[in-house]
This record gives structure tokens, sequence and C-alpha cells, in this order.
């Protein structure tokens, strides 16, 4: 039998979002070119979905779809409740009640939203777009949050992170259920990178401002010396201050140590290097003030979770 998956269409659906999971799995054949998944998308009712890119979605399928799948899927949504109040509008939540027991559950995106109100991620782990993660926390604070990863799989339910992320689940369900060969297909003919793992950061770009006052000079002076060693001592100094005061204030102003950030910085401006330069690597780590890359290495596995060179082979610019 193929494997059920049913994708709730929330109102204010995501577009892109929506239009993952049946691509993925409708391309998941196996040896033979028979489809190891059936792929339904269903709304909470028997409305017409207003979809984010300018549509409005008329659906096959209605709630009824819940019962029948093995897998549910809820792509990203605005809807007002579970995004803004942390509640499920009454068909929203009439809908979920018919999902049986033991069904596969998985969102994407704002869908942990969704889930969140439901309550299905009440003392688990999960993610959603990194944009909304303090929004998230706020309505949702009884949820394990991990803002830094692409998906979190937690058995019978599993998020991802925002938009394309969604892809990066998909596939992993895939391989999960019939092997990488599978997997590398359905990816082969979506045009997309068959693998990326689940902890791999987000790639959040996150610039602190420098602003006028407290230590902001001497952060802006050591970003331009960041080849250099930069001790603390250093850093105190050119801010007048003992070291004490120093990182008083520095915490006080970035809420990290001024070691802490400086790594963080180092890291940024590697990063940078790799995105917009054929130096070699050793040559990056120098320049960013990481000494060796062997150091290099360990950090951007620490920071975003990949290699210098997977991350120059996805990043580089022309």
């Amino acid at each position: 039998m193929t494997h059920r998956v049913a994708v709730l269409a929330v109102d204010e659906a995501v577009g892109y979002d929506l239009c993952i999971p049946p691509q993925i799995f409708n391309a998941s054949l196996d040896a033979d070119g028979s489809p190891l998944y059936e792929v339904v998308v269903c709304g909470v009712d028997a409305k017409p979905v207003s979809v984010t890119a300018g549509f409005t979605a008329v659906l096959d399928h209605g709630p009824e779809a819940l019962a029948w799948a093995d897998t549910v899927i809820v792509p990203g949504t605005r809807a007002p409740g579970p995004r803004h109040d942390g509640t499920l509008p009454g068909p929203l939540a009439d809908a979920f009640a018919l999902i049986r027991p033991g069904t596969r559950v998985m969102s994407i995106c704002t869908g942990a939203f969704v889930l969140g109100a439901a309550g299905i991620l009440d003392g688990r782990p999960a993610t959603t777009h990194w944009r909304f993660v303090d929004q998230f926390r706020a309505l949702y604070p009884a949820v394990h949050l991990d803002p830094d990863v692409l998906f979190v799989d937690d058995g019978d339910v599993l998020t991802s992170a925002g938009l394309s992320a969604g892809i990066d689940l998909c596939l992993h369900v895939v391989r999960s259920d019939h092997g990488s060969e599978v997997a590398n297909r359905a990816a082969r003919y979506c045009v997309v990178p068959p693998w990326r793992e689940g902890g791999q950061s987000q790639f959040i770009d996150r610039p602190l401002p420098v602003g006028a006052g407290g230590v902001s000079a001497t952060r802006a002076w050591a970003l331009d010396r960041l080849h250099e060693s930069l001790e603390l001592s250093t850093l105190a100094a050119h801010a007048k201050m003992s070291v004490r005061t120093f990182s008083r204030h520095f915490r006080a102003e970035t809420g990290e140590s001024p070691g802490t950030w400086l790594i963080q910085q180092r890291v940024r401006h590697a990063l940078r290097l790799l995105e917009t330069t054929d130096l070699p690597i050793d040559q990056v780590a120098e320049r960013s003030g990481l000494r060796s890359a062997t150091s290099l290495r360990q950090h951007m596995r620490a920071a975003v979770g990949v290699s210098p060179l997977a991350y120059r082979k996805t990043f580089r610019t022309g």
C-alpha cells in the first residue's frame, strides 16, 4: 500500500510551503516507477483557501482526509489565531480532532504555530522560521524551540525551519521511509540538493549594530582588526576601562562576553571571505583571526554546522 499524506492548507497559507509536500512525495517512486505516496491537499472545510502568494485555492478535499492520512503536514500560514493569539479556531480544532492516534504529524515554516496551538509540540523539540522565533516562544513556552536548525525529527512529530527547509524535511522523511536511493531520485527530479543535514544552521545573518557610546567604538575598532590577536586587555585598554569594567559594559550592550562576540565576528568575516573570494582556507582562517584551517573548521561546525568547503560551494558568489 502507498503511504497516505494529507497536506492541511490553513487559511492564509504560504503558497511556496503548500506546494512542497505534493512535489517531493509525488516524485518519490520505487525502482519500477510506482508511487510510494498518495498525496492530497485538504482544507478545514469546503471553503476556498486564501494563499499569501496572491491567489485563492479551491481544494478537492475537506477535513475528512485527515482521518484517512498516515502523515499530516501543515505548511506555513498567517492565520491570526495560531500566529498571534496561540489559539485554534473552532473549525481548525475540529479538523485536528479527526487525526488518528499514531499519525505522523509534520509542519513546514510557520505551520509550527498551528501544531503549537494544538498542543502537539508541548514538551517536544521543534523549529520554525528564524524570523518568528521570539513570537513563537512567547506564545508557546512549553515547546523546546531550536531556531538554529533546518528541521527537527522527534519521531512521530517533525518540524522544519522556513520555506525551503521544508524540502529538506520532506526529503529526510522519504529517505527515512524508503532509503537514500529513492530520496536522491526524487531530489534529482525536483532539481534540488539531495541532502542537507537537519542540524545544519539556517544561515541567519545577525549583524550587530554599532551605535554610539559605551564600548561601541571599541567594537568598531575591533572589527577592523579581526586578523590581530585582540586580547581582552587590549580591547579594555582601547576603551580606556579596566578589564572588569569593560567586560561588564560589553555584556550589558551585547548580551555576550567579549570573547564570545569576537569569535562570532571572526566566523562571520570568514563566511564573507568564503562567499566572495577564492582565498585558500588557511588564508581565510588567518585573515579572520582564527589562525588555522583546523580552528576555522571547528568554529564553523559549531556556528553553522558545515565545513568551510561545503559553505563556499553553497554560497560562493561570482
